[in-house]
């Protein structure tokens, strides 16, 4: 039984990266997952800011990291970070995935474009 409102152990990640990003030939910062429904957006920092649009727009409260080497949570509503069960696997994107990502899509001024 799932004992956090807003977070579904059973359900997978997305995909390897950005949904939209990757739909529109966008590139992210670092990656977030919704903790309910799998989804992976991009970052606040990231130029689009995804997985907070996706939250927004869908009443999701929580995300987790999908970097290598962070399990932290992120409740919206609270602005603070929670503790959390595991997730279904994989917990992060590929350990070969460039950051920022994908390689094809940043641009050389990359920084010039973070929030």
């Amino acid at each position: 039984m799932n004992a956090i409102t807003g977070i579904e152990v059973s359900i997978p990640p997305s995909g390897t990266g950005c949904v939209e990003c990757l739909a529109g030939g966008g590139w992210w910062l670092h990656l977030r997952r919704c903790a309910q429904c799998g989804h992976i957006g991009c970052c606040d920092t990231s130029p689009a800011q995804h997985a907070t649009a996706h939250a927004q727009s869908t009443g999701h409260p929580i995300v987790r990291s999908f970097e290598p080497g962070e399990n932290w949570f992120f409740h919206y509503p609270s602005s603070s970070f929670i503790d959390g069960p595991d997730l279904e696997p994989p917990a992060h994107h590929p350990l070969d995935q460039t950051v920022p990502g994908p390689a094809s899509h940043v641009p050389r001024d990359w920084q010039r474009h973070l929030h």
